[in-house]
C-alpha cells in the first residue's frame, strides 16, 4: 500500500510541475498563446536641427554609446559641468572638419553632425582631456550590433567646442537632452 501512495504522490507532483511550466510559458507568450506586445516607441522628436546657445566651457572627458529598445544613444561626459551645455546637432550632406574644412568620410545612410560647447582639452593648461584624433573613429566606441549607429568620426576641438560626425542608418528622428554633466543624443531606430 505504501508503494501505491508514493507512486500517486509522484504523479501529483509531476502534474503540478507541468502545470507550473505551462503557466510560465503562457506568461512569455501572452494570453491564449499570442506573442507579447512589441515595445511602443515614440518617434515624435523630428529630424530638424536642434541647438542650445548655453555655453559651459568646461572640458569634454569622454564619449560613449549605448543601445535601447527604441534608439541608439551617444553620451558626452562633461564632468564638472554645473550649468547648461551648449550644442548644435543636425544632419549634413558631408562632414567637414571645423577649422580646416577638410572633408572626413563617415559611413552610413545619413550623417548627424554634433557640436558640443566643450573642448577636448583643458582651456587653462592645454592638456588633452579626450583623446579624439581628427578623421579617426571615436576612441573606445564599438558600434557592433547597433541598429541605427554605423560610424563615428572625430572632427575637431576648435574655438571651445568639440565636433563629432555620427553615421546613422538613415535620416531618422533624434533628440538632445542634458542630464547632470552629460549631454545625450538619442537617434530613433524607426520613424
Amino acid at each position: 500500500m505504501r508503494r501505491l501512495g508514493t507512486a500517486a504522490a509522484v504523479f501529483v507532483l509531476a502534474g503540478v510541475g507541468v502545470a507550473g511550466t505551462a503557466g510560465v510559458a503562457g506568461a512569455a507568450t501572452g494570453p491564449e498563446g499570442k506573442a507579447a506586445p512589441a515595445t511602443t516607441c515614440s518617434t515624435a522628436w523630428g529630424s530638424g536641427t536642434k541647438s542650445a546657445t548655453d555655453a559651459y566651457g568646461g572640458p569634454l572627458k569622454n564619449i560613449r554609446t549605448g543601445r535601447n529598445a527604441c534608439y541608439d544613444r551617444m553620451v558626452f561626459d562633461i564632468s564638472g559641468a554645473n550649468g547648461k551645455v551648449g550644442y548644435h546637432v543636425g544632419y549634413v550632406d558631408a562632414f567637414h572638419q571645423d577649422g580646416s574644412g577638410e572633408k572626413i568620410p563617415v559611413k552610413g545612410g545619413a550623417i548627424l553632425q554634433v557640436f558640443v560647447s566643450a573642448p577636448s582639452h583643458d582651456p587653462a593648461t592645454g592638456k588633452q582631456t579626450y583623446a579624439g584624433t581628427a578623421g579617426k573613429p571615436l576612441p573606445g566606441v564599438n558600434l557592433a550590433g547597433y541598429r541605427t549607429f554605423k560610424d563615428t568620426k572625430f572632427g575637431a576641438s576648435f574655438e571651445g567646442q568639440t565636433q563629432v560626425g555620427l553615421g546613422v542608418r538613415a535620416k531618422l528622428p533624434f533628440r538632445v537632452q542634458q542630464s547632470g554633466h552629460e549631454l545625450i543624443v538619442d537617434v530613433a531606430h524607426t520613424w
